[in-house]
């Protein structure tokens, strides 16, 4: 009981830390911290359509966040993610536009052609690691601008609206590809029970399949894994495309569900942001939905700072960064304890030994 006390106090102790140091830059410009999280906890959950709206801000930090754990087990930082939404959100627009089918079948190709999008993208990343010995953070940022380049340019070209381009977006899709809504409030059941379900089925993998057993074993040691006989190559690409499927299937959804057209900023910063998911989860993606409901509150409830309080809106960002920098010193500091834990059994067991 002490042992789950103690681990449950330390996986606490970022959030306090956070926390404290938020509370001293309130105070050091003069408000008050209760008020500030009175206000960030009220504007996500005052009402139906605020809670609506961070429920609809989870959906894609928890597929971008699950299809990160995948790829962080496989001990690779893709950080593509960025481009692989907005390449399943040009995928899926495509379809919308050219595709004049009933709801069902145009829905159903527009996610499939999102996940596609996305994982092509992906796998674009795990090539140029794989063959051209590109690290895949500076692969992933680079494909990140060549995908914002490509969404601007058919934005502003072959797929301008009639009247002319602008930062608007496309013209809106027809009504049987947008996704259906609970009743009037802007959160889709169907792309909250695909990011459930998309949890579900990286946790199963990932914890005892032997596809993810094995990009466990290539996280620990990539050259051990292969001389144990992993096929490293494929299951590493298979990790890019996994992550990348389920980005471009965010990217889908943020175009039917949320927006309803194409525009210049589709991926909104979301898959910077599920990086930071998936590290606080700690790369398990059964812990991904709870992390990605404090991102999304605190971003829904942040602008009340600056209504209700004239404080910036950016505090919110404060205060999630600071949780992110407390959970990587916490982190360390007990990597930090328990290899000096090691050090001192091992001397003692060489003393016992010679003595």
């Amino acid at each position: 009981m002490s042992w789950k006390l103690k681990n449950l106090l330390l996986s606490l102790l970022p959030v306090l830390l956070a926390l404290l140091f938020t509370t001293a830059i309130l105070l050091a410009v003069g408000a008050s911290p209760w008020e500030a999280y009175r206000n960030i906890l009220e504007g996500a959950f005052e009402s139906p359509e605020k809670i609506a709206d961070v429920v609809a801000a989870c959906v894609p930090l928890i597929l971008c966040g699950v299809g990160m754990s995948i790829t962080f087990t496989a001990g690779q930082w893709n950080v593509g993610v960025e481009g692989q939404i907005i390449l399943g959100a040009v995928f899926a627009t495509w379809v919308a536009r050219s595709l004049p089918w009933p709801r069902v079948p145009v829905l159903t190709t527009m996610l499939l052609a999102g996940m596609l999008g996305g994982a092509l993208w992906g796998v674009l990343a795990g090539l140029l690691k794989v063959y051209g010995k590109v690290h895949e953070i500076f692969g992933g940022l680079g494909l990140n601008y060549v995908a914002q380049g490509l969404a601007i340019w058919l934005i502003f070209n072959p797929w301008k609206p009639a009247d002319g381009a602008t930062m608007s977006g496309t013209d809106p899709f027809p009504d049987p590809a947008w996704m259906p809504r609970l009743g009037h409030l802007r959160v889709a059941p169907l792309a909250v029970v695909l990011a459930l379900l998309a949890v579900v089925v990286a946790y199963f993998l990932l914890r005892g399949a032997r596809w993810g057993l094995e990009l466990k074993a290539m996280g620990k040691n990539f050259r051990s894994a292969f001389l144990l006989g992993v096929p490293s190559t494929p299951r590493l690409l298979t990790a890019f495309a996994a992550c990348g499927g389920l980005a471009g299937l965010a990217g889908a959804i943020r175009c039917s569900a949320r927006y309803g057209r194409m525009i210049p900023e589709i991926s909104g910063g979301q898959g910077y942001l599920s990086l930071l998911v998936a590290l606080l989860a700690a790369y398990r993606p059964q812990w991904v939905p709870l992390i990605a409901l404090f991102f999304a509150a605190v971003g829904v409830g942040s602008p009340r700072l600056e209504l209700n309080m004239h404080l910036d809106s950016s505090l919110g960002g404060v205060l999630e960064a600071s949780v992110v920098l407390a959970v990587i010193i916490v982190a360390g500091w007990r990597a930090l304890l328990a290899r000096r834990r090691a050090v001192v059994d091992l001397v003692a067991a060489q003393e016992k030994e010679a003595a």
